[in-house]
């Protein structure tokens, strides 16, 4: 697996097109949950995509690191997404642990809050992440928000 990790002005007009695929595909059609996927979030210079490719360079995993005060005080991550492809192969944990460190390194003193979805809250747990918030529906979907908490 090799790990891309880049500023919207360094995707190129392909990669952009297989992020956006990959995002509509999982959370618009796969999910059925009709929302504004796209958000000038993706264009701020500081956001950062964070791309798990196959050897053959096909985009497995994906998630977006905003910078704080974006979506939240702190820094955030989202849109995190593994492809159909891609699923059953443990991809999910290290793409985590790859945003945290880069949003850590990145904002070294701005710490972390996701909004997730509710039925991931153990998997977010084992990453070091707090509930922060009661469970709340977005776009039809029940999430929480959770906080970072390094050990």
């Amino acid at each position: 697996m090799q790990w891309q990790n880049l500023t919207f002005n360094q995707l190129n007009a392909n990669t952009l097109y297989d992020i956006l695929k990959l995002r509509v595909d999982v959370f618009v059609v796969e999910q059925a949950c009709a929302y504004p996927e796209l958000d000038e979030k993706d264009r701020h210079p500081e956001t950062l995509h964070l791309m798990g490719l196959s050897p053959d360079g096909e985009l497995l995993a994906y998630a977006r690191i905003l910078p704080p005060g974006l979506s939240y005080l702190e820094a955030s991550i989202g849109r995190v997404v593994v492809s159909p492809a891609g699923r059953g192969k443990g991809l999910a944990m290290p793409l985590m642990q790859h945003t945290i460190e880069s949003a850590l390194t990145t904002w070294p003193d701005a710490g972390i809050q996701i909004g997730a979805q509710d039925y991931l809250k153990a998997f977010y747990q084992k990453l070091g992440f707090v509930a922060c918030s009661e469970m709340y529906l977005e776009d039809g979907i029940p999430h929480l928000d959770m906080r970072y908490q390094p050990a």
